[in-house]
């Protein structure tokens, strides 16, 4: 009831937000396209950066969603099935794309490390509590974009490669916590250690974008922010697994 008396007291400028905000979602999909078509013209590295935007989209759009309120300002439109629909598209289609038309795992087995890598993100997508209440990842969230960027910039062994894609698929069936890195809520009982890791990220994104920007000439300094934010997102997703914030209620 509460929710029929607010939908009905929204003002057009909450409305109209409310639909730029899901169009600025959807965009995501369109961005996923155009990656797509970078992937198929072999221009792999503006089909990364592309990616890269389409995570950038995804990463600021709900902090937009919770801003202006917008199951109130949009009620008819279900803007987190719309998420995981883009989401699937770009952080699973686009990159297994990648993957069947490069040559970064051995050859003759793109096609299944295409149907494990599409099954075991379909399983982690579906799941009741895939995002579960206290806002982390329930099994390996799918960034197969992240993954198969960093196996191109190692160029290390086709075999190894598929080794390393093989495991992560299988790391969507078990239930470790994965840091959210925009809903932070739960990190930590105290505001410091979610701001270090909002900074940590930020800094991740830069250093990534950097390295991207130098490829094929690689730098010491920005591998090692890039790593070392690897190991501390892995760090804190396996402690707040086994040792979680308790929920206030």
């Amino acid at each position: 009831m509460n929710t029929l008396n607010e939908s009905t007291n929204v003002s057009l400028r909450q409305k109209i937000a409310g639909w730029l905000v899901h169009a600025f979602t959807a965009s995501g999909a369109y961005v996923g396209v155009l990656s797509l078509l970078a992937i198929f013209q072999g221009k792999y590295i503006l089909a990364f950066w592309l990616m890269g935007i389409a995570i950038v989209i995804d990463a600021v759009d709900g902090m937009f969603a919770r801003l202006i309120q917008i199951k109130v300002a949009v009620p008819k439109i279900d803007g987190a099935l719309l998420d995981n629909i883009v989401d699937f598209f770009n952080y699973t289609i686009v990159p297994v794309f990648f993957l069947l038309v490069s040559n970064i795992i051995p050859e003759g087995w793109g096609y299944i490390s295409a149907f494990v890598i599409i099954i075991s993100s379909a399983y982690q997508f579906t799941q009741v509590d895939a995002k579960t209440s206290d806002h982390f990842f329930k099994g390996f969230p799918s960034y197969w974009n992240i993954a198969v960027f960093y196996l191109f910039f190692w160029q290390m062994h086709p075999w190894v490669n598929l080794i390393v894609l093989l495991v992560l698929a299988a790391l969507s069936f078990i239930p470790i916590k994965y840091v959210y890195p925009s809903r932070l809520d739960y990190l930590s009982e105290t505001n410091f250690p979610r701001l270090m890791m909002l900074l940590a990220t930020i800094a991740f994104g830069i250093a990534s974008g950097l390295l991207l920007w130098l490829y094929p000439i690689s730098n010491p300094f920005l591998v090692s922010i890039s790593m070392g934010y690897m190991i501390l997102y892995v760090g804190i997703s396996l402690y707040r697994t086994w040792v979680p914030v308790r929920m206030q209620v």
